[in-house]
């Protein structure tokens, strides 16, 4: 330290715990000045009492009767810094002998913890008071811990109220920094309160259509913040069976105009960015005003059950372990005759007439649906969905967008390189189900009709395959889009590679395409002005001044609906042998030999 001088800047941390204070000190500012009094205080456990305090000076004493200490710091003249004029700096007192600290304000819990929650915005209260306690021997109340983390969270990440009115500036960037996006919003109300919003990138918009199967998942998270709300999501599905996200929504609540005002603007977006629009296939839980905004606006989509959400509706409904194993294989039994077969099984169990009508088997079972899955039978976006409930529901809306953008971006980049390392013609999912596929095929004699057709004849049954039609009388091939077993046998007795007859959705050169644009950054926002032409303009309209939405939270400790992972994986796919058709085996493993 040269010539007793130090400036101490307001974001450093001001007084460690082995320092104390000397006559000539110098501080930027009288808050500085406050703070690192009060850092000191804590470190070296002395309660102080503030006997003046304003923008020229600040004087200190301890606070135990008797003890000299006492400091007098004073602003310099002509500079805004201040010094420390006069300090009594002996503690003659025993100090703090308990955990309590008076000058451990919330204030002073937000300082200490802003670090941290940079790094884990997700840090709880109870971890946060433990720190303190552990790293300055200090103990603070929950709700202290609680109101710090709030007071921190606005110091990084600005208030939820910011958040609202930024919003319009912040749509206005995602159009202007990555365009052909759609970010649009909406407010309701005398105030403007927000009521909606949809944002869709440009880069997922050409991934879909140019790379994604014409598939789309539909569902919902709740957001638990201080004004609620609902995060609305459309997912389409990469060729190697990864979540690709579309489209997200903000909405106040989940009512049916904003499920229709959702969709509307899925349509919207999609109709701009496509001649044709694809058939497609979308997977919900079917509630009733998702099926009425899908029938609005995608008339001619096969809109089906999520099949777990389907399984667990009936699990709950008749707790059978034996029943339930007969409903996996019916699900996936391919023609209606096996179905069939399945349904009288379960009706010698239990009758399950009723429930069938109440969820009938063509808006779930493989042998029925009309739409075309691709094997891909329930929802896969509630996992990151609920995830990103969690993560985003103490932001701002805007840094709620922002966060679902870094993770839009990282998956981008980790998938663009995982693209350029495949060699091969398919994605690994894909080229794992057609080597299994050739392997099974070894053992069924070919017979060729013409061009075209060929008879597969096998001990039990005989199936058709139509290479031009792309098709197999036992329908595998075109409900999964990959050859089965039978047509791999038809193409390789003319030498053909059966790769090269899977549904290009699941070819490397899609998968590279659905990852091939990039998701540009968003500037920080003290640039928004200066970087968009009029936009001072238009942030000074009171009609796009958008204030919090009328809903808000109600006091206590929200109600957490815990989400069971293991629920959300995909359902295991029953193997039923095509020799003996008994589950658990393909033919391949058959004990049974033609």
């Amino acid at each position: 330290m040269e010539d007793n001088q130090i400036l101490v800047q307001p974001e450093q941390n001001l007084i460690p715990s082995e320092q104390t204070l000397v006559i000539g000190q110098e501080f930027a500012d009288v808050d500085t000045c406050r703070r690192a009094v009060k850092d000191m205080a804590i470190a070296l456990h002395y309660e102080l009492r503030v006997v003046k305090s304003d923008r020229s000076r600040f004087i200190a004493k301890c606070s135990k009767e008797g003890c000299p200490w006492r400091v007098h710091i004073a602003k310099c003249p002509g500079v805004p810094t201040f010094t420390v004029r006069t300090l009594h700096g002996e503690h003659t007192c025993e100090g703090v002998r308990d955990l309590h600290h008076q000058q451990a304000t919330v204030g002073w819990v937000a300082r200490s913890v802003e670090a941290r929650l940079r790094d884990n915005p997700q840090i709880k209260p109870k971890e946060i008071l433990q720190d303190i306690r552990e790293q300055h021997g200090v103990a603070v109340s929950y709700m202290q811990a609680w109101r710090g983390k709030e007071r921190s969270m606005a110091a990084v990440n600005g208030t939820l109220e910011d958040g609202y009115r930024l919003l319009p500036a912040y749509c206005e960037q995602i159009v202007k920094t990555n365009p052909g996006s759609v970010a649009t919003y909406r407010g309701t109300g005398p105030g403007n309160a927000f009521q909606r919003l949809f944002v869709s990138f440009c880069a997922s918009i050409y991934g879909f259509l140019n790379g994604c199967r014409p598939l789309l998942e539909i569902d919902k998270a709740d957001l638990k913040g201080k004004y609620l709300g609902t995060l609305l999501c459309a997912s389409a599905v990469d060729a190697d069976h990864m979540m690709f996200p579309l489209a997200f929504g903000v909405v106040d609540s989940e009512s049916d105009d904003n499920w229709r005002w959702f969709v509307s603007e899925l349509r919207k977006m999609l109709g701009v960015n496509t001649d044709k629009m694809p058939v497609l296939t979308i997977l919900s839980e079917r509630k009733p005003q998702v099926v009425k905004a899908v029938e609005d606006n995608f008339p001619t989509a096969f809109h089906g059950f999520c099949l777990r959400y389907v399984s667990e509706n009936f699990r709950d409904e008749f707790k059978n372990p034996k029943l339930l194993n007969l409903f996996w294989s019916a699900v996936y039994t391919l023609t209606a005759a096996e179905f069939d077969a399945k349904v009288n099984e379960m009706m010698q169990v239990q009758d399950v007439m009723p429930w069938l009508q109440r969820f009938p088997p063509n808006l779930w079972a493989v042998a029925f649906f009309e739409g075309i899955r691709y094997g891909h039978f329930s929802l896969g976006i509630t996992e990151i969905l609920y995830n990103l409930s969690l993560e985003c529901h103490e932001l701002p809306i805007v840094q709620t967008i922002e966060h679902i953008r870094h993770q839009l971006t990282c998956w981008f980049a980790e998938r663009q390189n995982l693209a350029q390392s495949y060699n091969s013609v398919l994605v690994p999912s894909a080229e794992k189900l057609i080597s299994e596929a050739i392997a099974d095929s070894r053992c069924y004699q070919v017979l060729r009709a013409n061009k075209v057709e060929f008879e597969i004849v096998s001990s039990e049954r005989t199936n058709i395959v139509d290479t031009q039609a792309r098709c197999c009388s036992c329908r595998r091939w075109q409900i999964y889009g990959i050859p089965c077993a039978h047509a791999s046998a038809a193409l390789l007795s003319c030498g053909e590679d059966p790769r090269h007859y899977a549904h290009d959705c699941f070819s490397v050169m899609k998968y590279r395409e659905t990852y091939s644009q990039p998701i540009y950054p968003i500037p920080d926002r003290s640039l928004w002005n200066s970087s968009s032409s009029g936009l001072q303009g238009v942030l000074n309209k009171a009609d796009v001044m958008l204030s919090p939405p009328n809903i808000r939270r109600p006091p206590g400790r929200p109600k957490m609906k815990i989400l069971k992972i293991e629920s959300l994986k995909r359902p295991k796919r029953i193997v039923q042998c095509g020799r003996c058709h008994l589950l658990g085996h393909s033919q391949k493993k058959c004990s049974l030999r033609s």
